[in-house]
């Protein structure tokens, strides 16, 4: 009875975040990524999560289709959750110019720092991003709900011409990957959960964008 309230717990405290859904569907969601989470992507069954949910698997299955199905429905509803972080950050393009690279960690930290605080989501996005079923779903998915992210891509493209040069599929795979990546490793206890980590990872990150963050493009033979 104690991990069922856990997640009835850690469900609340989630819709705070902005994206509510109908209480058992939430609950079902949570369980399923703390078996993902316990048992692998592959290993997991609707009978492991229905444990979790304190359900039969046939209530679940009047919720979810297939475990295919609730697999995509807890990426996209951590992925949202994900995104309203950006919907909430203060963005000024005033200090984007003055200093980009503090802004850049500006609104990396709080995306990163969001990782931390859900282990159990955290090793599930990263294992739903690597498996071999995520590139077909990503083709065909709809990621609108990033719009204010995006946003502010588009400034930062608009001030620095040199970030134009860069591959943008490539620039986002990078930064995103690699921030619940190591936020995987810190949430497991590979990494210390600390501000010397979170320094760290945010260098290793910056330090190839930092040179496309000029105002003016080189000149040519430069």
């Amino acid at each position: 009875m104690e991990s069922k309230t856990c997640i009835i717990n850690h469900s609340i405290q989630f819709q705070e975040g902005g994206i509510a859904l109908d209480d058992t569907k939430t609950r079902i969601i949570y369980a399923a990524m703390k078996a993902v989470r316990q048992y692998g992507l592959e290993g997991v069954r609707i009978q492991n999560v229905s444990e979790l949910a304190g359900m039969s698997p046939g209530a679940l299955y009047r919720y979810f289709d297939s475990k295919d199905q609730l697999i995509i429905e807890c990426f996209t509803y951590v992925d949202k959750q994900a995104a309203v972080i950006f919907e909430h950050l203060k963005f000024d393009p005033q200090n984007m110019l003055d200093d980009p690279m503090g802004t850049v960690k500006s609104l990396w930290l709080p995306y990163f720092r969001f990782w931390l605080s859900h282990p159990d989501e955290t090793i599930f996005y990263h294992r739903f991003r690597d498996s071999a079923f995520f590139p077909k779903y990503d083709k065909n998915r709809d990621a609108d709900y990033f719009s204010s992210f995006v946003e502010m891509v588009r400034a930062f493209r608009h001030s620095f011409p040199c970030l134009k040069q860069m591959n943008q599929d490539l620039l986002w795979l990078h930064v995103l990957t690699s921030t619940v990546m190591y936020a995987k490793y810190v949430v497991e206890g590979t990494l210390p959960n600390n501000q010397e980590t979170e320094e760290t990872i945010f260098q290793l990150l910056a330090t190839g964008l930092s040179g496309y963050l000029m105002r003016e493009l080189p000149e040519q033979g430069q």
